[in-house]
């Protein structure tokens, strides 16, 4: 069936991670189009804003553009890695009527210790910015101060890495970056770990597949 045939009265957004663009998530842009949703790949500065102001000032042009474009009944969130943080930082203190569900791939919902090792270094601000260095583990972190989601989420973590040296640092299953419990976060719908790195997660044929069967039904399939 052609994609205009199942248009569907929706709109998802995506938000790609840190020191990434919206080309990161192309991939999973195509899919959901030819599914029939609408879509808005939103690229953004991750590394040279707060995770704060970059929430505020580029989730509400996507929200305005989805409405604006297609009268969407629902407005779905797909993120990746720090895109999960912005999302859930937003969602805190704003709440709009035609939210619908939210996939997160690999979220450092409780924070990297991969961080925690290494924003000490001047050269890890250099590369990932203001933003980067609020990702951390300690109680004080961003992630860990957003608490509880209260809208439907469904998180896919990666136990899959090609850098030792960097694991070494992340205690239990990791994708490298993230571990696959630091990925899960209070309030959430349903979770599934899936044999990915962080880098590519949002690329990879079963993730794209589960993706959709989020947005479609409201779990993965187990």
């Amino acid at each position: 069936m052609k994609s205009d045939q199942i248009k569907r009265k929706e709109c998802v957004i995506l938000l790609h991670g840190l020191a990434r663009t919206s080309r990161s998530m192309l991939g999973m842009d195509q899919a959901l189009k030819k599914t029939g949703y609408q879509t808005y790949n939103c690229n953004y500065p991750s590394t040279r804003q707060p995770v704060e102001l970059l929430s505020e000032t580029f989730i509400p042009k996507a929200i305005e553009y989805c409405l604006e474009h297609y009268q969407p009944e629902h407005i779905h969130f797909v993120t990746h890695s720090m895109g999960g943080i912005l999302i859930r930082c937003y969602l805190a203190k704003e709440k709009f009527d035609s939210l619908g569900r939210v996939v997160m791939l690999a979220p450092p919902n409780a924070g990297s210790e991969l961080v925690d090792r290494l924003s000490r270094f001047q050269l890890f601000g250099l590369i990932n910015g203001p933003a980067g260095k609020q990702l951390g583990t300690d109680a004080d972190s961003l992630p860990k101060s957003l608490g509880p989601v209260d809208y439907d989420v469904g998180i896919i973590a990666g136990n899959k890495s090609f850098n030792l040296l960097s694991s070494a640092f992340i205690p239990g299953e990791d994708d490298g970056k993230v571990s696959t419990h630091s990925a899960k976060v209070q309030g959430m719908t349903d979770f599934i770990v899936l044999p990915h790195s962080h880098t590519f997660i949002m690329n990879r044929p079963a993730v794209i597949d589960q993706t959709l069967s989020f947005l479609d039904t409201g779990h993965f399939q187990h």
